[in-house]
């Protein structure tokens, strides 16, 4: 309905005052926050430590500490300037963080931009024109023989639809929401990021240190192969002693090359996560040695979990974009209203476009309603129900998943420590059995069968020590990332 005179303008505003007083409601859920998980453990049995000391660097004994904060710079729990300079390098060039922060703000945007909505439209439009009219059909102008003339038109236009359901609230809603999810995945971005650069660091450690342990083994090959080869050039062993000797020594040599390409391979990763390319020559170098095993373990207690986990804010967050959209579709099956308005003039002059009788103003409102869609808006509602649902058990396997990952780091770690324990004493008794062998060999009194039994035990237990000592570095960097990584205290 359109009205033409100024009495009725009432109406107008009366309607408009009418549909921004109501549109206080929003159709749709409002959406809760799930409740937090009931559980008060992360294990089936209560763990206060990660278990027996080694005597050794990296053996120390851990404590957890129940209901304790993790601070945002974990890394530095391990006393490693060169790690600390390495995390602080990645975190300032990564692309990867620099792309997680762009999509955080794209979405943000769209916020804004749908805010819009809430406001009218102004458009302003001038349209000069210069046309014919028919002599026979068309009206004469002033001049009855002027059938040729200029025309020009400006005028202002105003529309607006009030948001009476709440449709359009709901759907800044789910904008909001779908820019909380591009937040908390910026944070995993930065929490994988910091453990990713950690992990780099500590396997570089493991790798050094067992390429320093087959040298050794190589050495004491070396060694024994240079006595089996005199004692041959004195008639004292055959020649299969030292084709054994020589194998023996081939075979540990083939180990380096390997250990070698992994290193080199794990400098690489180093280097992109830092923002590198892996031709750039990285100053940092890690050995075991130079890393502190952090003692003291903060646990935060369960029912944090999900408040600290990027991972599961960021699945929360989708379940109320997902919430928010069923209000969307239950909106648009609703009423739609939209208010209209112009002013302008039109005149063949353009200096006399709003003289006296030349402006010209209109005023609407259309209410539209769906009469017959084929179910189109009732399945598109259903299938945002669906949507939130899904979105639903999505939380509850992430919620799931996360505890997993803190049992897992804390069974892990306890492990760790008894394996460490056991490597220590194997590799300790292997030395002995080893040295005396050795020692034997030099008097001729054991076969090149027991030197190489000897040898090849004290190989897999120096191996296997090394292993053990980064798993504790390795598994107490996971536990930081599994409890949520500290982004919340940046």
């Amino acid at each position: 309905m359109t009205f033409h005179t100024p009495s009725r303008t009432i109406a107008i505003v009366v309607l408009l005052a009418l549909a921004t007083s109501v549109s206080g409601c929003a159709v749709g859920p409002n959406f809760r926050k799930p409740a937090a998980p009931g559980v008060d453990s992360y294990t089936r049995s209560p763990m206060t430590g990660t278990g027996p000391a080694a005597d050794m660097r990296g053996g120390e004994a851990q404590r957890l500490l129940p209901d304790r904060d993790i601070p945002a710079a974990w890394w530095m729990l391990f006393e490693s300037p060169p790690l600390n300079a390495l995390v602080e390098r990645a975190l300032a060039a990564s692309p990867t963080l620099l792309a997680a922060h762009l999509s955080l703000r794209q979405a943000l945007e769209l916020v804004a931009a749908q805010r819009g909505s809430f406001y009218p439209t102004v458009q302003g439009s001038f349209v000069p024109s210069y046309q014919r009219v028919s002599r026979t059909l068309s009206p004469p102008l002033a001049n009855p023989n002027q059938f040729t003339y200029s025309l020009f038109t400006a005028q202002v236009a105003v529309s607006y639809a009030p948001d009476v359901f709440g449709g359009t609230r709901r759907q800044v809603e789910s904008l909001i929401g779908q820019a909380e999810v591009q937040r908390f995945q910026r944070e995993a971005a930065y929490v994988t990021l910091t453990s990713n650069v950690v992990a780099a660091a500590i396997t570089e450690a493991a790798l050094r240190a067992q390429i320093a342990a087959t040298q050794e083994i190589i050495d004491i090959a070396s060694s024994s192969l240079q006595l089996v080869r005199k004692q041959f050039e004195l008639g004292a062993v055959a020649g299969l002693d030292v084709a054994a000797q020589e194998a023996a020594l081939a075979q540990v040599q083939q180990t380096l090359p390997g250990l070698r390409k992994q290193l080199e391979q794990n400098r690489n990763l180093m280097m992109v996560l830092t923002g590198r390319f892996p031709s750039d020559e990285a100053a940092e170098q890690f050995e075991l040695t130079s890393l502190r095993l952090p003692m003291d373990l903060p646990v935060s207690v369960p029912s944090r979990l999900v408040q600290q986990r990027p991972d599961v804010r960021a699945a929360e967050a989708q379940m109320h974009a997902a919430s928010a959209q069923i209000g969307v579709a239950v909106a648009a099956r609703l009423p739609q209203i939209t208010l209209t308005a112009a002013y302008g003039g039109q005149s063949t002059a353009i200096t006399q476009m709003f003289a006296s009788g030349n402006p010209f103003w209109t005023m609407a409102a259309n209410v539209a309603q769906s009469i017959f869609d084929g179910g189109t808006l009732f399945h598109r509602q259903r299938a945002a129900e669906a949507t939130f649902e899904q979105a639903a058990a999505q939380y509850r396997s992430t919620v799931l998943t996360g505890f997993q990952n803190v049992a897992d780091a804390l069974y892990a770690l306890q492990a760790d420590a008894d394996s460490l324990k056991a490597a220590v004493a194997a590799e300790q008794a292997s030395k002995r059995t080893l040295d005396i062998t050795l020692k034997q060999q030099e008097l001729g009194a054991v076969s090149y069968l027991a030197l190489l039994s000897a040898r090849q035990a004290y190989q897999q237990a120096l191996i296997t020590r090394v292993q053990s000592q980064a798993s504790r570095f390795a598994d107490t960097a996971a536990l930081f990332q599994a409890l949520g990584g500290g982004w919340w205290n940046r």
